[in-house]
């Protein structure tokens, strides 16, 4: 969350773009100009301080802090806590995953068996889990890196490892747009992570699409899972017969 220093921060930034001084605070504060000095130095005022000078700028509070909240760095990663939270309930994970692909309030409860107010109630979950920030008419902003991932070994891809590893992968790859590829070689383990690289690359060029595509109507779109992996691995069955 956004803290008070970063509210401090971004006034002093407005100051300097208002060419307003210290001294010139000082006198719409009605505080002596150390005071003022020493207030933003230190950086640590209670709130009330920070809408006075707000008001003295002609600023909105409520736009400030918007603007310290978007300028948060965004997650590549959840903790464990957090992903804990997502999985302890199928709901709120379902609402996780569309609140990935940017579905709008709408969207997920014209799709799932979820009423309006409990979509809310999951969208305010996701919220105080740190994935979201919900804003006015239940829109929100994803707090998520477009270099997101899941923790290798967390709740929720030992989830899906335990869950839907299977039912992904039962199906025949076959329909337009699908296809599954199985390339098994040796390589120079120098050149690896540049194979990774690339795999990255799709992966972002895929998320790029995604957010590309939002324009687009319902119809003229469809859901897809990208599934992208690469790792030193024998087959259980094969590595039983090695000498």
């Amino acid at each position: 969350m956004s803290t008070t220093a970063d509210l401090v921060t971004l006034l002093k930034q407005e100051l300097k773009t208002a060419r307003m001084t210290y001294a010139d605070l000082a006198v719409a504060l009605g505080m002596a100009e150390s005071s003022v000095k020493r207030m933003l130095t230190k950086g640590d005022m209670p709130l009330s301080r920070i809408d006075a000078i707000c008001r003295a700028l002609k600023m909105d509070f409520a736009e400030l802090a918007r603007r310290v909240a978007d300028a948060q760095p965004l997650l590549a990663q959840l903790t464990e806590a957090q992903e804990k939270a997502v999985v302890a309930d199928k709901k709120l994970m379902l609402a996780a995953i569309c609140v990935l692909s940017q579905w709008t309030l709408e969207q997920i409860t014209g799709s799932y068996r979820l009423s309006e107010a409990e979509c809310i109630g999951y969208l305010v979950q996701l919220d105080r889990i740190g994935i979201i920030e919900l804003k006015p008419l239940n829109r929100y902003r994803l707090k998520l890196a477009k270099t997101f991932r899941w923790r290798a070994h967390g709740p929720v891809m030992d989830y899906f490892r335990e869950n839907a590893l299977l039912d992904y992968f039962s199906g025949g790859f076959d329909g337009a747009g699908e296809g599954l590829l199985l390339v098994h070689g040796a390589i120079s383990r120098s050149l690896a992570p540049s194979f990774m690289e690339r795999m990255q690359r799709v992966a972002q060029d895929f998320a790029q699409q995604h957010q590309a595509d939002q324009k687009l109507a319902n119809k003229d779109r469809e859901g897809y899972t990208l599934l992208l992996a690469m790792r030193g691995w024998e087959f259980e069955a094969f590595a039983a017969l090695r000498r």
